[in-house]
């Protein structure tokens, strides 16, 4: 079927007991045995559960998967994914990763758990110094946040699988509609079904596929042992803002690429950041891996970090707002938000300026959008 399709339908098997159209919530903790040592299915909801099943299924079907875990949180579902890793594992990352991912591996890192090398995925010359006989993994965001850096993610699956490496990718920023990471090799997916796919700002979740049974099988045991699982009625949620995603991305899409073509042309903006501009150094790539250019622009506002917090404090429409992806437009400041995590010197040299802001383009009006900015701006 048609991604547009999968939407409203995968996963969504009848209702046995009343053939509801709408997923059930199966609000319960536990489940009754049919026998000593038989089940229905179902014993204890953090093993497993009809509604977020239900939701498990779609997400697999959507990025080309063979199975998922819906998660408690984003940052639940990337603690799944490192699980599945030995102890003392080498991994390379993204250097402009989502300020939370650093988080987790540094903190991981000091423990002693995991290595990591944050680096430029996309050179390939810096990719072959940071090898290690103990790398075992590369972590991928593309788009990368909050720059938008765009990876060639055949390029990076072929170098990482040459070497027996597992590849696991970030896709919260567009979706499995606008890029399956899947089609080129990657071995993980994981999302913040917090942003774009729940898109009501109003649940916070996350979500691990696996391209391969034994992978499925890791991330299960993963998600059952550390329970950081996704509650009943929080996968409905999910399961219901997902049924409108298509048309959510398209409005989120065409309003981002008027505003990132308003930035682009604004005295008072350094730069933009966002791949559907022809200027992004990523453009061409993104075109050629992706299904769409997504609703997430970043830029930098000339006269430094002061100008920036000026801007930031006089949006109307723009709520100063952490995360993303909802119906609602976001403005942010990576340097004291999302990557606040990160040390200046990292964000230094990921590029991450004080005076880069990030907007979560939502499905308002354009010209109410654009205003906003031009106000703010002057």
């Amino acid at each position: 079927m048609d991604p547009v399709t999968r939407l409203v339908h995968a996963g969504q098997e009848i209702d046995r007991a009343y053939r509801s159209i709408t997923t059930p919530i199966y609000q319960t903790s536990t489940f009754r045995f049919e026998d000593v040592g038989a089940t229905s299915g179902f014993e204890y909801t953090r093993l497993g559960n009809p509604t977020r099943q239900a939701l498990e299924t779609l997400l697999a079907a959507l990025e080309g998967g063979v199975g998922a875990v819906a998660a408690a949180s984003g940052m639940g579902a990337i603690s799944i994914a490192l699980a599945v890793l030995e102890a003392g594992a080498h991994v390379l990352c993204t250097r402009d990763c989502y300020g939370g991912t650093y988080r987790l591996l540094a903190h991981l890192q000091r423990q002693g758990t995991l290595e990591v090398s944050f680096l430029d995925l996309s050179d390939p010359a810096a990719r072959e110094q940071a090898l290690k006989p103990t790398t075992r993994a590369v972590w991928v965001e593309t788009p990368s946040n909050p720059l938008l850096r765009i990876t060639d993610l055949a390029d990076l699956t072929a170098f990482a699988h040459a070497r027996g490496l597992l590849v696991i990718a970030d896709n919260t920023f567009l979706s499995p509609l606008l890029q399956r990471p899947m089609d080129f090799g990657v071995d993980l997916v994981v999302h913040s079904t917090t942003k774009y796919l729940n898109g009501h700002a109003d649940v916070v979740g996350g979500a691990v596929v696996a391209r391969t049974e034994a992978l499925n099988r890791a991330i299960q045991f993963a998600a059952k042992t550390g329970g950081a699982v996704q509650a009943p009625f929080d996968a409905w949620l999910v399961l219901r803002g997902m049924k409108t995603l298509h048309l959510r991305m398209a409005a989120h899409e065409e309003n981002a690429r008027a505003v990132a073509a308003f930035l682009a042309q604004h005295p008072k903006v350094e730069c933009v950041h966002y791949p559907g501009l022809e200027t992004h150094p990523g453009h061409a790539l993104a075109k050629r891996q992706q299904r769409g250019f997504g609703g997430m622009v970043s830029f930098a506002v000339r006269g430094g970090a002061a100008e920036a917090r000026k801007v930031l404090q006089r949006t109307r429409v723009f709520a100063l707002a952490e995360s993303l992806g909802g119906v609602e437009s976001l403005i942010g400041h990576p340097a004291t938000m999302s990557h606040a995590a990160m040390p200046p010197e990292h964000r230094r040299a990921a590029g991450i300026d004080d005076h880069v802001l990030r907007l979560s383009v939502g499905i308002e009006a354009r010209q109410d959008l654009i205003d906003d900015l031009e106000r703010s701006l002057a």
